[in-house]
């Protein structure tokens, strides 16, 4: 499995139902997510900044670099957008982390 690590913005007051929208996850995007080796998927929330950090595994021949291109995952894109900063397709802005320290 291979780590990747990746910080969001989410807009002050959106926090109940960013999490509230995630809780709710829709069957058909968390199979594609699955479908593409994505793993232990897990997003935090610094409430200070409103920076959200994302931590997820991915599977050694995974595909989730084509994500981007399924509807689903625009379609969330489109229902996610009022609360987050996006970028003029629609995409979450994603700044790519680096891993710094790792213990299992």
């Amino acid at each position: 499995m291979l780590r990747v690590g990746f910080a969001m913005q989410l807009h002050e007051g959106c926090e109940e139902e960013y999490k509230r929208r995630h809780d709710e996850i829709w069957p058909e995007l968390a199979k594609e997510l699955a479908d593409a080796g994505v793993r232990d998927y897990v997003i935090y929330l610094d409430k200070s900044t409103h920076t959200l950090f994302a931590s997820q595994k991915v599977t050694e021949h995974n595909t989730a670099d084509a994500l981007p291109g399924r509807d689903i995952v625009r379609k969330w894109w489109d229902y996610m957008a009022d609360l987050m900063e996006t970028n003029s397709d629609g995409s979450p802005i994603v700044r790519k982390l680096t891993e710094m320290f790792y213990f299992d």
